[in-house]
């Protein structure tokens, strides 16, 4: 497994260095004082950890974990206002929002066909998502390196935040009797994509300003959420290059 650090001091050293961490694996029962200590760090800098089997630490590493294992980020999580600043004066935004996309090899997917249609960044969650990690990265060929991404608390909150900046809101679902071809992308736009078995919560869906379908003309009642990614990006393209 990449990117791994495992150890006490390795790990609050690399919290008090502000490095980026993806997971936090503790031992079930693990006590004592340098554990408390570590958990008062991770408690003061909002990290969540996870509680598991001694077996599981075993399977991360084979090295003398003291019953804490930890998977530093692949890549330099950005803030949503970063996303936003970047955006070209010249350019009319594009993100991609994940509600709930957990597949690593989904979510490079989606990566990689927004960096190539020119989105501007990637928002995801930080629970109920999948981890960008290695194979994310190669499952993106290499697109993630080149496309910001913000993990958040609550998507809800960020869709809230970027219809106030002007966007609008759009869902990719199935269930719509209306279209892709019929909206238009030539304005702000955020593209909300869904989990893999029950696409975009209720919660979520409420929120968006559209709800957009791809037809499907076969038996197969919908698309993988990777391929309805890609097509629903490149209508925004074909429509601003065509603007």
């Amino acid at each position: 497994m990449e990117n791994i650090i495992f150890g006490i001091r390795p790990i609050a050293e690399a919290i008090e260095a502000h490095k980026q961490i993806e997971r936090i694996y503790i031992k079930k029962g693990a006590d004592g004082q340098l554990m408390n200590d570590l958990k008062d760090l991770m408690a003061r800098h909002r990290l969540r950890w996870q509680e598991v089997p001694i077996e599981k630490l075993n399977r991360l590493t084979r090295g003398n974990h003291q019953g804490v294992v930890a998977q530093i980020a692949a890549i330099e999580y950005v803030e949503l206002t970063d996303i936003l600043e970047r955006v070209p004066e010249d350019e009319t935004p594009l993100i991609v929002i994940f509600d709930g996309v957990t597949d690593v090899r989904n979510f490079g997917g989606i990566a990689r066909s927004a960096e190539c249609a020119g989105a501007h960044g990637l928002i995801t969650p930080l629970k109920n998502s999948a981890p960008v990690n290695a194979d994310a990265i190669r499952s993106s060929a290499g697109a993630l390196n080149n496309i910001p991404v913000c993990r958040v608390g609550s998507i809800r909150n960020t869709i809230k935040t970027l219809q106030t900046e002007g966007f609008q809101i759009v869902a990719a679902t199935e269930k719509s009797n209306r279209l892709l071809y019929d909206a238009d992308f030539t304005k702000p736009t955020a593209i909300v994509m869904g989990a893999e078995d029950k696409g975009i919560s209720k919660e979520v869906m409420k929120l968006c300003d559209e709800q957009l379908a791809i037809p499907l003309i076969g038996r197969t009642e919908s698309l993988n959420v990777s391929a309805a990614a890609a097509i629903m990006l490149f209508e925004v393209v074909r429509q601003r290059i065509g603007d």
